[in-house]
């Protein structure tokens, strides 16, 4: 069983939050990891800008950064995996989905799987979607077109 923490900063809670956490389930079903510990917290332009400056070295908001720590811990009896953090940008989501012609709800599956997708270990170089790890996202998102988060 796969857990999952769900936090908001600087804004207002929403009220999708538990539908994100089920969609974040739902994608690691799909990629048949269990026994995963993660969290997603989603915030605004002014944290993740000190956040890509900090860590990356880069000004400005992106969209997501994925923090993986990948150890693995025994509770009781039981062996987990502790990913990592996953922090998405909800002003830069609703600029993506403008920019690219998609919906917000479109877009922000996209970020969570593609965050999730960094915590498994993929990577990629740049963004042509030819890339290994981004053929993966598009065909996940297309495997959970169903679902809705906002």
């Amino acid at each position: 069983m796969n857990r999952i923490n769900v936090s908001f900063r600087d804004m207002d809670e929403p009220d999708w939050l538990p539908k994100a956490e089920a969609f974040a389930q739902r994608a690691l079903k799909l990629l048949q990891l269990d026994n995963w510990d993660l969290s997603l917290l989603f915030c605004g332009d002014e944290f993740m800008a000190s956040l890509n400056e900090e860590y990356r070295r880069k000004a400005g908001p992106t969209d997501v950064l994925s923090f993986e720590q990948g150890e693995w811990y025994d509770v009781g009896n039981k062996h987990r995996f502790l990913a990592g953090d996953v922090v998405l940008c909800l002003d830069a989501l609703y600029r993506n989905a403008d920019d690219f012609k998609v919906t917000p709800d479109d877009e922000l599956k996209r970020l969570i799987l593609h965050g999730i997708l960094h915590l498994s270990g993929m990577d990629h170089e740049g963004t042509e979607p030819g890339e290994p790890m981004l053929i993966r996202q598009e065909a996940m998102l297309k495997d959970l077109a169903e679902e809705r988060i906002l």
